[in-house]
Order: C-alpha cells, then structure tokens, then sequence
C-alpha cells in the first residue's frame, strides 16, 4: 500500500531522499531500504536542499524512513580507502587542512540544522535500527514517535570517531549528560519504552501503526495558531540558556506579542 507521501508529487526525489508537501504537512521520507537507508554525503546534501525547497505554507515536517530500518547509520563504504565515488573518502579528509576538513564536516551537518528551526514542528518516525547517523538524525527533530522494534544506538566512538552531525547537544539535553556518556561510549542499543521513560522519544507504538500515530501527531501540533506555535517553540528553545529571570523576562516579551498581535496592534 502506498504510504500518503508517495501519493503527492515529490517537490524533490534525489539520493535517498523525496520530500512531499501536502499543504501546511511535509513529509521528508528515507528513500533506500535495501541498504536500510544508510546515510552519505550526497543524502545529507538533499536533506538540506529539502530543508531549503519546504514552502512557507508548511507548518509541520515529519520524518520517515522506507523499509524495516529508519537509518542504519553512514554507508560502510565511506570507510573503505576508495570511499564512495565521486565523494571525498575520509582519508581524503584526514589529510585535508584544518579550515577544509572543519568546512567539509560543517556542510555534512547542514543536513541536520535545520529541522529545529522555529518556524516548523518536526517530527520523526523511527522504527528498526537508528544507529550513529540514523540515531542523530531522528535526534535533530524537536519530535520522536518510535515503533516498538526500534533501536537506538550511537557507534561512532566505537569506530575511533565522535558524534559529529548535531545529535550530541539534544542527546545531552534530552536525556542528561550522564546517560548520554554511557549511550555513546558503550554503542548499546536503546529500546522504545526505555527511549520513552529517558525523554528520547515522545510515544511508542506498535510498528503497524507508527505511520498512523506520527500523522496524529502531526494534525494535533496543527490545531494551534501558528504564530503562538512559533514563539512557544523559540521561547522552549531559549530555556537552557537563560537563567530563571532570562526566561521569565522572555516570556513577557513573547506574550506582550501575542497580546499586540491579537489585538491587531502589532508592528
């Protein structure tokens, strides 16, 4: 059965990524099950464009993944001395400078930027293995719906590396640094009700129904006004930075808003 993106026309379709818009919902879908939607430079570069192509109608974005597995991580080809073609290999970038290597790895995560944004909700589907790459990309939405078999994992120090695509500042802030320094440097697997009872994510649900439950989702953080959903998104974002009269100082700004808006007093 077709699942609903794959009934709209793809807005992008490219790389293991197709990006579909049905009017305020977008849906941003791992396109390459058989090598359970492992993740590469030219994946990244279209999760970007997709960021770039979302219209400004589009309010909430979810996040799925083809097949058994949400993302199984990077494509092990990357760690082959001939690395994937037309791609640098790491060797390559080992033995890049220091300003190249740091620009090649900051455009790697513009991938993963810009689902926080405060203009759209983001919602990730996660079933099966979310490992290393896979785990951090389901960690750069605001949003986690799992499916009972899912399997978090980050394996990058493992392979003598570091989380390096965005997901260790939400992994500290979701679960505490304690336990995020235990998931990375162990490599072990997360289950749905321990990734539930952690924060790691919002609701688990049987894998038949995890489509279902994230479009749920989606159609309820769709009720609210727009612009308040934007400010309470900022306002939330800010919390960690501030200290408790920051946010309360930020609170009666974002309200004093809401309030002008409302009232059809606004700038």
């Amino acid at each position: 059965m077709a699942t609903p993106d794959q009934e709209l026309v793809p807005l992008l379709d490219q790389d293991g990524v197709r990006l579909t818009v049905d009017d305020a919902l977008a849906t941003v879908t791992l396109t390459n099950p058989a090598k359970r939607n492992a993740q590469s430079p030219a994946m990244w570069r279209a999760l970007a464009e997709a960021g770039r192509l979302l219209p400004g109608s589009v309010r909430v974005v979810v996040l799925r993944g083809e097949g058994k597995s949400f993302s199984a991580g990077l494509d092990r080809q990357m760690f082959t001395p001939e690395g994937i073609e037309g791609e640098p290999s790491f060797i390559d970038l080992a033995r890049s400078g220091d300003a190249e290597l740091d620009a090649a790895i900051a455009g790697f995560q513009e991938g993963f930027t810009w689902w926080r944004r405060n203009d759209v909700v983001t919602v990730a589907a996660v079933q099966g293995h979310a490992i290393g790459a896979g785990f951090q990309l389901a960690l750069a939405c605001d949003l986690r719906v799992v499916a009972d078999d899912v399997q978090f994992a980050m394996r990058e120090t493992g392979l003598g590396l570091v989380p390096d695509l965005t997901g260790t500042h939400p992994l500290v802030s979701l679960v505490g640094y304690g336990r995020a320094v235990e998931i990375c440097l162990t490599g072990r697997f997360v289950g749905a009700q321990e990734a539930v009872n952690s924060g790691l994510a919002n609701l688990a649900v049987p894998a038949a129904e995890l489509d279902a439950a994230a479009r749920d989702l989606a159609t309820a953080l769709l009720a609210a006004p727009r612009e308040a959903v934007i400010e309470t998104k900022a306002l939330l974002r800010g919390a960690s930075d501030r200290d408790y009269d920051g946010q309360r100082a930020a609170e009666r700004a974002a309200q004093g808003r809401r309030l002008r808006d409302l009232a059809g007093l606004g700038e």
